[in-house]
């Protein structure tokens, strides 16, 4: 009996110490990229092209590699009274602030420039009333389970504001996106995701501000943020050389 005791101990301690030095994938996710591209192949979130990112979104890592990043890109808003909390994140606050989302005096300052920090971001979405835009993201090992969930997308007109509470973006839902649209991949920690959704026709030249917002479980609410530059109405603009001129917070 002692025999087996110490053993069963051992067995538990060895069992607990392979589970600490195992890493342990990431359960979080966050918009990869606002306008994907698919090449029309059957693995249409893993063959493509980014045209725009989330505001100060950095294009050099890996895909699905940004919840090990300092900062990381998965903002947990915090749990309690969850929709007074700061839409997007400021890098401070939240069960896990994540990045810097909030908007910019002048918003081009969140994104690719060529010289500069700005050199490492990605560029900004630039579209047009009625279009079609993809936004991707990973699937973090929730692409099967229930507690997938849906991701939400909420579309606001530029007022300027640095953020906003999340009570204010609510009011501009304009569609849902399965969050378990992946492609197949062996590691469910960095299968692709996304979900497509039009642009409403009813969108006025300027700016706009995009939240993707999933819920894990369901008290966990995780967002990103961008801006996107509509330009009219018609087929996605791909530059912004016919673009309206973009407004500068006060």
């Amino acid at each position: 009996m002692v025999f087996k005791s110490t053993f069963s101990i051992l067995l538990v301690a060895t069992l607990a110490v392979i589970s600490n030095l195992t890493p342990q994938a990431e359960a979080h996710s966050w918009a990869d990229c606002i306008d994907w591209k698919p090449d029309g192949s059957s693995n249409q979130w893993t063959k493509g092209k980014c045209l725009g990112y989330a505001r100060r979104y950095p294009t050099k890592p890996k895909f699905a590699s940004l919840d090990d990043a300092d900062p990381n890109r998965h903002y947990q808003q915090a749990h309690k009274n969850v929709n007074s909390q700061p839409a997007c994140s400021d890098g401070k606050v939240g069960e896990e602030p994540g990045a810097d989302e909030t908007r910019p005096a002048k918003i081009p300052d969140a994104y690719y420039k060529t010289s500069g920090k700005n050199s490492a971001w990605g560029k900004m979405t630039v579209t047009t009333a009625g279009d079609t835009l993809c936004v991707r993201w990973p699937a973090k090992n929730h692409a099967g389970d229930r507690d997938g969930g849906r991701v939400l997308i909420n579309w606001m007109k530029d007022d300027l504001k640095k953020n906003h509470p999340q009570s204010e973006l609510n009011k501009f839902q304009i569609t849902t996106l399965d969050y378990s649209a992946c492609d197949k991949a062996q590691n469910s920690d960095v299968r692709p995701c996304g979900g497509c959704f039009k642009v409403p026709a009813k969108s006025t030249p300027g700016m706009y501000l995009l939240q993707w917002r999933w819920r894990l479980n369901s008290n966990e609410w995780y967002t990103s943020c961008a801006d996107v530059q509509v330009t009219g109405s018609g087929s996605s603009a791909s530059t912004t050389s016919a673009a309206a001129p973009l407004p500068t917070c006060k």
